[in-house]
């Protein structure tokens, strides 16, 4: 797989081979678009119960969804799941992977802990899983440019039908 960088990302972006809704220019950058937060997240209930982790296993079940409008406050040791702004479309030839940014990363906030890889064919909002390492409460701010999407094209053809084809 090769990274698609700045000028072929623009192409592909113009004539909609690569579709993110909303968008605007400024957010390509060398090798990456960023994506920002949205003001969906999901957090995790307090329960005594043990869950376990099965195929079946589902974050649903342990999770409630909530919007807020000034900030999420992530706490330190804590985790939480947030849902970005855009929604991104990808043919059956192009994949891609989500990393955190430095800037946040620096201050102890882990944007996307692991699953970084998109399949291609996606349709959907990415789910970020956050983690806060630092000592210190850290209020996230929807519409902030949290993570980057880095797109590769594939050998092949693949199209995602899984359990969350439709997020």
């Amino acid at each position: 797989m090769s990274v698609i960088a700045n000028s072929e990302l623009r192409r592909l972006i113009r004539e909609g081979v690569i579709r993110i809704e909303p968008f605007s220019e400024d957010q390509i950058g060398p090798g990456s678009v960023d994506l920002h937060i949205g003001d969906t997240f999901f957090v995790f209930k307090k329960v005594r119960d043990i869950y376990h982790i099965t195929n079946e296993s589902d974050y649903r079940k342990v999770t409630q969804q909530i919007r807020v409008e000034d900030y999420f406050l992530l706490m330190p040791g804590e985790s939480a799941l947030g849902l970005t702004r855009e929604k991104i479309t990808l043919p059956d030839d192009i994949c891609g992977r989500l990393e955190g940014r430095s800037r946040f990363a620096r201050l102890g906030l882990l944007v996307h802990i692991t699953a970084s890889f998109m399949h291609p064919g996606i349709s959907n909002h990415q789910l970020l899983e956050m983690y806060n390492a630092s000592p210190i409460p850290l209020a996230v701010h929807p519409g902030t440019r949290i993570c980057q999407f880095v797109f590769e094209k594939t050998f092949g053809r693949g199209h995602y039908r899984g359990r969350f084809a439709r997020q």
